[in-house]
C-alpha cells in the first residue's frame, strides 16, 4: 500500500493588496474542500472519485472562478470548462462552453467513462449532459452580482479582466491605477493589458492509497472573454494530466501554459530527466513559461505534494497520510 496525498488549487496570481477578509474566506473555502478530500482518501476512495468530489465543491462555491461565480463572457454568460484525467492507462474526458451543467467537471468524467470521445464541447457536450441525466440549470445560476459589476468594468476598460473578488467599491475607485500599474509592468496578455491577474481556476490532483493518480481542472476562464474562447483548463497535457508517475493541474495564464503544455511537461521531465517532483514543478515553472505567468499543483505516485508558481500568490492547499496539512496564499 502507497501513501496518499491531495493538493488543489483556486488559482495562481493574486493581487498583493487583496483585503485580508478576502484572504480569509478563499482560505476557508479552500480548507473546507480539502477536508472533502481527505475524508475520502482516508476511507479508501480511488483518486478519481477524489478529485471529482473536490472539484464539484470548488464548482458550487462563488468564491473561486468555476461553476457558480465563473467569469463572463463579453455577452454576458458564462462559458464553462473542465476536464478530468484518471492516471491508470491516461484516460481522459473534457468539456468547453458548458452554459447550463451545474458541475462541468462531472460532465467531463461522462466524456470520459460513457463516450467514445475524449472531448465535446458548445451543444454537443450540452445534449450529452441531459443523455447523462446530469443537473442542468439556467445560465443565471453561474452569474454573481458581484460578476455582473466586474464584467461592467471590464467593458469600460476594455480589457480583460482577472477577477480577484475586491468589493466593487474599492475596485471602482482603484481601476485605473491597478491598469496603470500592471501596464507599466509589462503584463499583457493577447496584446491586451490585463488590470488584474488572478483567474480563479480551481483544481485538484490525488494519488490515492493504491498508488493511482487522478487529475482534475475547471474554471469559467477570462472575465470579459470573447464568446467561444477555450483555455488551458480543458485540454489535457495542458491544464491537466495524471499518468503513474503524478497528477498535474494547472492555473494561470492559459494561452502561455497551452504554449508550454506545462502539465504534461512535468511528468515529462520526471520520466526523461529523472527529476523528483518538487524539482521537475521547479524546471518547468521557470523554463517554459517563457514570458507566461502561471503556477500548478502536483502529487506523485509515491505520495509527495509540490506546487510552483512565477507570479504574485497562488490559492492553494495540500495534505498527506502522515498529517501534513497546509492551505496558502503566497510564497
Amino acid at each position: 500500500m502507497g501513501r496518499w496525498a491531495i493538493a488543489i488549487h483556486g488559482g495562481a496570481g493574486v493581487d498583493p493588496n487583496l483585503p485580508e477578509h478576502r484572504q480569509e474566506e478563499a482560505k476557508r473555502v479552500l480548507a473546507r474542500c480539502l477536508e472533502v478530500g481527505v475524508d475520502l482518501l482516508r476511507a479508501g476512495a480511488p483518486a478519481l472519485d477524489v478529485v471529482e468530489a473536490v472539484v464539484r465543491e470548488l464548482e458550487t462555491d462563488p468564491c473561486f472562478n468555476s461553476g457558480r461565480g465563473s467569469a463572463l463572457t463579453r455577452a454576458g454568460t458564462a462559458e464553462m470548462e473542465a476536464s478530468i484525467m484518471d492516471g491508470r492507462g491516461r484516460r481522459c474526458g473534457a468539456v468547453s462552453g458548458v452554459s447550463t451543467v451545474r458541475n462541468p467537471v462531472s460532465l467531463a468524467r461522462c466524456v470520459m467513462d460513457k463516450s467514445p470521445h475524449s472531448y465535446l464541447a458548445f451543444a454537443g457536450a450540452e445534449d450529452f449532459a441531459r443523455d447523462q441525466g446530469l443537473e442542468v440549470v439556467d445560465n443565471s445560476y453561474f452569474i454573481t452580482e458581484e460578476n455582473v459589476g466586474m464584467l461592467k468594468l471590464a467593458k469600460e476598460a476594455n480589457t480583460i479582466l482577472f477577477d480577484y473578488r475586491i468589493p466593487l467599491a474599492d475596485t471602482c475607485s482603484g481601476l485605473a491605477a491597478a491598469s496603470e500599474n500592471h501596464i507599466s509592468n509589462g503584463m499583457v496578455m493577447n496584446g491586451l493589458p490585463i488590470s488584474i491577474y488572478a483567474p480563479e481556476t480551481v483544481g485538484c490532483a490525488v494519488v490515492d492509497s493504491n498508488g493511482f493518480t487522478a487529475a482534475a481542472t475547471s474554471t469559467g476562464g477570462l472575465m470579459n472573454k470573447m464568446t467561444g474562447r477555450i483555455g488551458d483548463s480543458p485540454l489535457i497535457g495542458a491544464g491537466t494530466y495524471a499518468c503513474n508517475l503524478c497528477a498535474v493541474s494547472c492555473t494561470g495564464e492559459g494561452e502561455a501554459i497551452i504554449r508550454s503544455t506545462l502539465a504534461r511537461d512535468v511528468a515529462a521531465v520526471m520520466e526523461y530527466k529523472g527529476l523528483p517532483l518538487q524539482e521537475a514543478v521547479d524546471f518547468c515553472v521557470k523554463e517554459r513559461l517563457d514570458e507566461g505567468f502561471a503556477g500548478l499543483i502536483a502529487v506523485s505516485g509515491t505520495g509527495e505534494v509540490a506546487y510552483g508558481f512565477n507570479c504574485t500568490g497562488m490559492f492553494r492547499g495540500c495534505a498527506t497520510e502522515d498529517g501534513f496539512m497546509e492551505v496558502g496564499i503566497w510564497e
